[in-house]
């Protein structure tokens, strides 16, 4: 009726400097990107579709890390790590739920990247405040079913062994791992999944990307190409950044990927990127950067 998660409990010695280091970054995380809602709903100059998407992916990524960092952050104190069935069924479904809506968003995010570049005069047509709600909600709801149906599948298999999860939240993998009889299915089933929501976005944002460049270098001003760069270079960073280390974990076969390296991957998409995300989006934006001045500004005087 419960797992334990095992978490660091191999370096006991570095447990409350590694429970430091996590509530540092989860409260940066919790600052920065209630800064970036902040400054986009309420600076006038940010009002266009690219800020309201950025506004929309910072709720997701602090929804995303308080899906597992709280927990992570207990148990590290506690040192304890007992987890009941029904809880790590529903942290499990919310982290591949955020996740697969952060794919999605990230390819919504392209895509306006693509029509503001390569399509300038029908921009305000097409990214209408309309479309772009929709784009947003279709973002976090699609993957719902989905989700929640993998979910299921996955903890509805007699798990008759171990119950010591070696990981810091409830993931796909090390669970997989404890199942007992074939698991064949089930991991035909995350690969399927995997490839919808991680590799057809990635798709869908290289083809984007691949027409951005184009237009771009067919700009005759070298200032129009900078901008044009400037504008598409944060999101490209967090894209490759989050994609590189999310397929290497749903896409590889259970056997060939170790414990160790299947958790510092999760390390890496799951707090690590969202905690270099405002910092990608803030130093390479002019506009944000100057909101967040002018933001300083007021509450200094």
């Amino acid at each position: 009726m419960e797992f334990v998660l095992l978490g660091f409990s191999d370096i006991p010695h570095l447990q409350w400097m590694i429970f430091g280091i996590f509530l540092f970054l989860y409260c940066t995380i919790l600052m920065c990107n209630s800064i970036i809602i902040l400054i986009t709903r309420t600076d006038s100059a940010l009002q266009t579709p690219m800020y309201f998407f950025l506004s929309n992916f910072s709720v997701l990524e602090i929804c995303y890390v308080t899906a597992t960092m709280p927990r992570m952050l207990m148990d590290l104190c506690t040192q304890k790590g007992t987890i009941s069935f029904y809880a790590c069924a529903t942290q499990m479904c919310f982290v591949l739920l955020l996740g697969g809506t952060e794919c999605l968003l990230l390819t919504v995010m392209a895509y306006d990247r693509y029509v503001a570049i390569c399509n300038p005069l029908q921009y305000p047509v097409v990214m209408s405040h309309k479309v772009c709600t929709q784009l947003v909600a279709a973002s976090w709801v699609s993957g719902i079913p989905v989700e929640i149906g993998q979910t299921y599948q996955i903890f509805s298999l007699p798990f008759c062994g171990s119950n010591k999860i070696n990981h810091f939240f409830c993931d796909i993998p090390p669970l997989l791992s404890l199942a007992c009889g074939d698991t064949f299915v089930n991991e035909m089933a995350v690969y399927v999944v995997a490839v919808l929501f991680v590799m057809v976005p990635f798709i869908l944002i290289s083809a984007s990307y691949a027409k951005i460049i184009s237009n771009i270098l067919k700009m005759s001003s070298a200032r129009g190409r900078a901008k044009a760069f400037s504008t598409c270079s944060s999101h490209l960073t967090v894209v490759v950044l989050f994609y590189g280390t999310a397929s290497i974990t749903y896409l590889q076969p259970k056997s060939n990927q170790s414990d160790g390296t299947g958790k510092l991957l999760s390390l890496f998409y799951t707090i690590l990127i969202p905690a270099l995300n405002p910092i990608i989006y803030t130093l390479r934006n002019k506009d944000i950067t100057m909101a967040l001045r002018k933001l300083l500004t007021k509450l200094l005087i």
